[in-house]
């Protein structure tokens, strides 16, 4: 009733899973992920004990084999378990027990795209599968979290879950670099119950990059007078006048949550491009 994939990217630094499913909210009980640790998949008949057990056991170095065998051997219902692991050294494993129902099955390598684990039961047939781990393969510079979720539309348009569509969610973790710096936690996002629940992670994937991505260090725009004068007239038309020209633009980011986007002396462009449409709009 669900098919997910669990990946690696191709440095190294990044994990994380995506999964779809038929299943009410699933977000909340198939993928787990651990900064440096690794990251899995629970499903069919999941044991969420692995998401805080199945972690603990690859922060104490056991490679993604050795950790599933140790679980799933004091694990009485493993025939009714499908499970795909990486851990922080790109090693990969998926499991598919013989009760689960059919189509049933998982793919897992380790490859120059990345380690990634792909594995669905209750599917149409093995060609989901199979679509996933070619979108995966096929080169990209794109951020992990949306070739995880691109993996799972393209195994949505092979035939996905039969019974039909109701839920996906993509979490992905790396050392310090979520919010503030403060977390590793780079992006968890979850649709619960929509028609399309894949499209509506992909359009929050798009809000997401826009408020927390990152543009590179060179292509950051200097705020010389020119540009400072441009921006006190646009803030102006969307309700900043203190004429202070580095506390109004900060405040207003702030106001708009690009606060992740924020350095000093410069803007970044697509805060810059977002400011100039706002200013428009308020103008019309």
């Amino acid at each position: 009733m669900t098919f997910s994939i669990v990946g690696r990217s191709k440095d190294g630094k990044i994990l994380g899973v995506a999964v779809a499913s038929k299943f009410l909210a699933v977000g909340g009980f198939v993928p787990a992920a651990a900064a440096g640790s690794g990251a899995l998949a629970t499903q069919a008949y999941g044991n969420l004990a692995l998401r805080t057990e199945g972690l603990a056991m690859l922060e104490r170095g056991m490679t993604a084999s050795e950790m599933l065998e140790k679980f799933l051997a004091s694990d009485l219902q493993k025939e009714e378990r499908q499970i795909g692991v990486v851990d922080a050294d790109g090693r990969v494993v998926t499991f598919t027990g013989n009760r689960c129902q059919p189509w049933a099955g998982g793919r897992a390598e380790e490859s120059d795209q990345g380690s990634y684990a792909i594995q669905g039961n209750m599917l149409t047939g093995p060609e989901v599968v199979d679509a996933m781990a070619e979108a995966w393969l096929e080169p990209s510079d794109k951020p992990l979290a949306r070739r995880l979720v691109r993996s799972l539309a393209a195994g949505q348009a092979a035939g996905g879950d039969p019974r039909g569509k109701q839920a996906a969610a993509v979490l992905v973790v790396s050392k310090g670099k979520g919010y503030g710096g403060l977390s590793d936690v780079v992006v968890d996002l979850r649709c619960d119950d929509a028609p399309e629940p894949i499209d509506e992670l992909l359009r929050m994937l798009e809000l997401h990059e826009l408020y927390f991505g990152s543009t590179p260090e060179d292509k950051l725009l200097s705020i010389n007078e020119t540009m400072a004068e441009e921006l006190r007239s646009l803030l102006r038309t969307v309700g900043y006048g203190s004429g202070d020209t580095a506390r109004d633009l900060y405040d207003w980011m702030g106001k708009e949550n690009f606060e992740e986007r924020w350095h000093e002396g410069k803007i970044d462009p697509v805060v810059f491009d977002q400011l100039k449409m706002m200013s428009s709009d308020k103008a019309a």
